[in-house]
């Protein structure tokens, strides 16, 4: 029994990637780094709302990821990636039908344009928070993504230094998960 516990434990570490957002730390590949979460800490994803600035504890897959190809090569990952387009945004308007969804822009509800000035989008991983199926107020646009320059803490995603996330990048294997933790 011990050696089958053992192989489990050995495979979850190799096929997640972990935060911990009391010490503000991501880890993964063997290494941990410091990352930006929710200025207003974390949550459980239960109890999470809509425009909290709280990051969501929990388990989360890697849907895929968004890169600004004109500011950057295609990264190197085994995650799916296509280019951001300037008409993307993400529907934070819980009563729409397109919430927490990818949108084109113009877009009549309450939307965030992901197509930004400040680097922070310039690589967006898509988790799936909230999204199978969303459930209107429980949060929306909860991403992995490139934290800006000025040290500030995200509105509840997670952010990383530019070279974490380079290496993030080259560390994800199919079927890997993120695990927020408190």
């Amino acid at each position: 029994m011990p050696v089958s516990s053992h192989c489990i434990t050995k495979k979850r570490l190799i096929l997640s990637i972990t935060v911990n957002t009391s010490a503000k730390m991501v880890q993964f590949g063997g290494k941990s780094y410091p990352c930006r979460i929710g200025r207003k800490g974390a949550i459980s994803q239960a109890l999470g709302r809509e425009g909290d600035e709280k990051t969501p504890l929990g388990d989360y897959a890697l849907r895929f990821g968004l890169y600004r190809a004109d500011l950057l090569p295609k990264p190197i990952s085994d995650l799916t990636f296509r280019p951001l387009r300037e008409d993307d945004g993400w529907c934070d308007d819980s009563d729409d039908a397109a919430y927490n969804r990818l949108i084109r822009l113009p877009y009549k509800a309450s939307h965030e344009k992901l197509w930004r000035g400040d680097c922070a989008y310039d690589i967006i991983i898509v988790i799936d928070h909230n999204d199978s199926p969303p459930e209107p107020g429980l949060g929306s646009a909860v991403f992995l993504h490139v934290a800006q320059t000025d040290d500030r803490q995200t509105l509840g995603c997670v952010a990383l230094a530019p070279e974490v996330m380079v290496a993030l990048l080259r560390h994800i294997k199919p079927r890997m998960s993120l695990s927020i933790q408190s």
